[in-house]
């Protein structure tokens, strides 16, 4: 029976002295490609062997059904520079990435599909961009073989979006051919299907972000895990995003403008049913039921937003306080070398002997 491989997800473990990291770490999540994966892997293989740097492939089996599976475990077997990960069952592509991203041990990190859309060829291209000193560099997809209605056209729309959204200037968000440094990817926690805005999320933390042309290989063999109805998620995505990078330290503003919103149309009804009652004599009950309605519904949501928003402020403190997480990120420190306490009583003794002070006894 063959054995897999299991390494814990921890990025700051340690390596055996005879076995250092790898300097490039190759992600790849897998689900149903049994019929591309030796050529993945030969192109993988061919591309990274021409680099003058160490380098692992991280496979993730995200629930496959296929014979993928038992594929990973002769790969494995045959070459220790493959990680493999079997996966529980079908998480999805964002989970499947922060498995590979949690068990890569390369300073940088290269994440591509496994379908061949991507071509393993282009990798050294990413590379050097993160050595001109960018922290994470995006695959542009600039001309794409999907259908122009169900995934060209939408997804232009939703990358237009994003880029207004989160302020990062990208084309292709959806592509999942990007390299990072691993200190990107050290605080990184995705979920649902936030893969999509990494380098937005990454923008947060004050990221280089920088995107190169790739091409789209297009798909020759299997089935397409995704269609039009993946729209309807990133959109909702994208509000998860947006809020996060506004307001993610300060949700009372942003809930504090709704309250403020629905108290003063709330008073201007109140204010004008009051002046109706009495100084008009009208029945507001039976004149305007539905506005008097509509102040109160309004004063009551006015009352939960700003609920919502101090609770959401005691999450904060209890989110980044619990952790020890800071607000900030810090990428250096410059600061020059402090003599240590021993030498500054050393000099201090010098001084006042220099003085002809006599020194103080020791308590």
């Amino acid at each position: 029976m063959l054995k897999t491989s299991r390494i814990a997800a921890d990025r700051t473990a340690p390596c055996p002295p005879d076995n250092p990291p790898p300097t490039v770490s190759v992600v790849i999540p897998l689900h149903n490609e049994a019929s591309t994966l030796f050529e993945l892997y030969a192109r993988v293989k061919r591309t990274m062997e021409s680099l003058k740097s160490t380098w692992e492939l991280v496979l993730v089996n995200d629930g496959s059904t296929d014979n993928t599976p038992q594929l990973l475990d002769q790969l494995f077997e045959k070459d220790p520079r493959i990680v493999v990960v079997h996966l529980r069952k079908n998480y999805g592509q964002t989970p499947a990435l922060m498995a590979g991203f949690d068990h890569a041990q390369g300073d940088f990190v290269v994440a591509m599909d496994g379908d061949l859309q991507h071509a393993p060829e282009e990798i050294p291209s990413f590379l050097e961009k993160i050595q001109e000193g960018y922290d994470l560099v995006s695959g542009w997809r600039v001309r794409r073989s999907d259908a122009l209605l169900t995934r060209t056209l939408p997804s232009r729309i939703a990358n237009w979006l994003m880029s207004k959204v989160s302020g990062v200037k990208l084309h292709d968000f959806g592509t999942t051919f990007k390299a990072y440094r691993q200190e990107v990817l050290s605080d990184l926690r995705l979920y649902g299907e936030l893969h999509r805005f990494v380098p937005a999320l990454s923008a947060l933390n004050g990221a280089r972000i920088v995107e190169i042309p790739i091409k789209d290989m297009g798909r020759n063999s299997g089935k397409s895990h995704y269609g039009l109805s993946r729209t309807f998620r990133v959109m909702f995505d994208l509000l998860t995003v947006g809020f996060l990078m506004r307001y993610m330290t300060r949700p009372l503003h942003f809930f504090g403008k709704l309250f403020l919103a629905c108290t003063v149309l709330s008073s201007f009804i109140g204010c004008f049913l009051l002046t109706r009652k009495f100084i008009a004599g009208v029945h507001i009950f039976e004149v305007h039921g539905p506005l008097m309605l509509l102040g109160a519904v309004l004063l009551l949501a006015g009352v939960q937003f700003l609920a919502i928003g101090l609770l959401g402020e005691i999450l904060v403190r209890v989110y980044f306080e619990s952790q020890n997480k800071k607000i900030y990120d810090v990428r250096r420190i410059c600061r020059k070398k402090q003599p240590t306490k021993g030498r500054e009583d050393a000099s201090r003794l010098n001084f006042l002997h220099a003085e002809g002070v006599e020194h103080p006894p020791e308590s």
